[in-house]
């Protein structure tokens, strides 16, 4: 067998990309918590022959397989028929499940479908896999030695429910873990992923713990991974491979696990007791909603203007009207007064100002499609430079990065004050 665990989403509208499928990688983090090896996804549409097929190739390769999805009252919700089928094994009713799924829909003020019967049908000798904040319960069923197959719905809520609930004790007790993994990612702004690649060359290579590096829209993130027998054991070894890799690198990594950029200053400025604004053109906002997005961000983000139009800029930023003609609205000098303006006007103690071309159009020789201006305004003073992000990427590239870029110079000052 090629791993202990493999995972099947069932469903036609992951297929057409209707929807993410968040919960393949849900169940990959939680089998990685547990310290269960899996090596291979797979999606299928909702058809019951390809599910019939994938379900047996799975049991001659893994020792559980996962499905999520088809477990619904609708005709194309297939997936325990198809798993009884892939067996050869008779569906049969289940009376306590049946009794459940009355009960859920009467609380609800509902009547139950006939088609609704049948998510109380199993296959012979499946234990029901309960299902506390739905109606579609699961299975945990093994239907040859050595495999065995626990489905749950595709709602993700419901999924996760079920699996805290009942599916990773199960896991736990039954031995399929390979020993604990801990891991943290460490995240990096201002640097390539070819850089860092290049940098931590001898410890990409190494096993245990293992480092692997993952690039986004502007960031570059570093997981480390540790596996041992038990959770203290496997953190212990991931605490001096970061601090290494925070001392190679130096600045440039920002944070760890789910922190961002926003959230890394606000709490720096939080530190010193002090307060942020900004102003913005070609991002409408973007810079102002990473920053509200983050919990008690109101008593450092005082806020913004956004200010498209230069009449905007001169009336409420109080931007010359020679600097806009002189230099244009992306320039460096508006850019300085916006910042400024921005501080002046909320009484910030520092403010945040970014002016550009996100495109497609609207680009020249002189100042191409990517070109933004950032500029931050502080208690002593106020810096801007412009930056090309180029124009290969598109108009949503362009201020996602223009955002991090301006969170970034302000995260590096106040380090560096």
């Amino acid at each position: 067998m090629s791993s202990a665990a493999e995972v099947l989403c069932i469903g036609t509208e992951l297929l057409l990309g209707n929807i993410t499928n968040g919960n393949a990688r849900w169940i990959a983090e939680q089998l990685a918590s547990l310290g269960i090896a899996h090596f291979r996804q797979e999606v299928v549409g909702d058809n019951r022959e390809r599910v019939i097929q994938a379900v047996r190739e799975a049991a001659g390769r893994c020792r559980v397989l996962i499905t999520t999805g088809g477990l619904g009252p609708t005709p194309d919700d297939l997936t325990t028929e198809a798993i009884a089928a892939a067996f050869g094994a008779r569906l049969v009713e289940h009376p306590e499940v049946w009794a459940d799924i009355q009960a859920k829909a009467a609380g609800r003020g509902r009547a139950c479908s006939p088609s609704t019967r049948k998510q109380a049908l199993l296959p012979e000798g499946a234990a029901v896999l309960p299902n506390p904040t739905g109606t579609a319960p699961g299975m945990i069923w093994t239907p040859v030695p050595g495999f065995t197959v626990l489905t749950f719905p595709g709602v993700p809520s419901e999924m996760r429910a079920m699996w805290q609930a009942t599916a990773a004790p199960w896991l736990q007790q039954e031995g399929v873990a390979q020993g604990v993994f801990a891991s943290r990612m460490l995240r990096f702004w201002g640097v390539s992923e070819a850089a860092l690649a290049e940098d931590l060359a001898d410890w990409l290579a190494r096993e245990n713990p293992t480092v692997a590096p993952y690039a986004g829209a502007g960031e570059v993130k570093l997981r480390i991974t540790a596996r041992a027998e038990s959770r203290q054991a496997a953190k212990a070894l991931l605490e001096p491979v970061e601090a290494e890799l925070r001392a190679r690198i130096g600045r440039a990594c920002y944070g760890v696990d789910e922190q961002n950029l926003a959230a890394v200053v606000l709490e720096l400025l939080r530190e010193r007791g002090q307060t942020l604004a900004v102003a913005e053109s070609c991002t409408g906002g973007g810079i102002g909603a990473a920053l509200a997005a983050v919990p008690g961000a109101s008593d450092v983000f005082l806020g913004g203007v956004i200010a498209y139009a230069n009449a905007v800029k001169q009336a409420l930023l109080g931007v010359p009207a020679d600097a806009l003609d002189t230099h244009g609205a992306v320039s460096d000098p508006v850019a300085r007064a916006m910042a400024e303006g921005a501080r002046r006007v909320t009484g910030a103690d520092w403010a945040i100002a970014v002016t550009g071309i996100a495109g497609p159009g609207g680009g020249s020789e002189q100042k191409p499609v990517g070109l933004v201006h950032i500029a931050v305004a502080g208690p002593e003073d106020t810096a801007s430079e412009g930056v090309r992000f180029g124009s290969s990427r598109g108009r949503h590239w362009i201020q996602t990065l223009t955002a991090g870029e301006a969170l970034d110079r302000l995260r590096r000052l106040l380090l560096e004050g």
